[in-house]
């Protein structure tokens, strides 16, 4: 006996934030499977000159798809009301949203429905939580070894950036004065 196909409620999750409600449980689903698979969720230390801690966490989640089907990125766009569209030079095109304020009601939104990335997106709402409740260089380094969590779920290569590199930077290593001990040779 075959088992009839699940129908998706049209009417937004009840755990769907607001700014999000316009999205159906299918739009939820979908976006959700299109993550999984042609999609990234990142979490990357950004050096800022500007900043107290000299760093920023920055967490995104991108969607790519082949030039060619750039409509749907448009579609995407319009759909989720928020980030910025780019065609990069390799004919591929991309949509990121990025930011704390974005990227955690849509992660809350979309983490029911995801299957492969779901403890990478536990793993990003928990930065984005802790983030909120830095108060000192340790507590940011402890956020900043989180980060470095995520890139073992990644793959990446390229990463310069580490808890390490940022640790070496707020708590550089103190220097002491060379003291020359000359000892007197004895005399016979």
């Amino acid at each position: 006996m075959t088992q009839p196909k699940q129908k998706f409620n049209n009417e937004p999750s009840p755990k769907t934030p607001p700014s999000l409600r316009h999205l159906s449980e299918q739009d939820l689903s979908y976006l959700a499977g299109f993550i999984d698979g042609d999609g990234c969720l990142l979490s990357q230390i950004i050096p800022r000159k500007n900043y107290k801690l000299k760093f920023q966490i920055r967490v995104s989640i991108t969607f790519y798809q082949k030039k060619s089907r750039h409509w749907f990125i448009l579609w995407l766009h319009k759909l989720l009301k928020c980030g910025v569209i780019r065609i990069r030079n390799d004919n591929m095109s991309e949509y990121t949203v990025t930011g704390p304020v974005f990227v955690e009601p849509l992660l809350l939104a979309l983490y029911p429905y995801l299957r492969i990335k779901r403890p990478l997106a536990k793993l990003i709402l928990k930065i984005i939580d802790q983030v909120k409740t830095v108060d000192t260089k340790e507590d940011f380094i402890e956020v900043c070894k989180l980060v470095d969590k995520v890139a073992q779920f990644t793959d990446s290569k390229k990463r310069k950036n580490t808890s390490l590199v940022v640790q070496s930077i707020l708590f550089p290593p103190v220097e002491t004065e060379s003291i020359s001990l000359e000892i007197p040779e004895k005399s016979s």
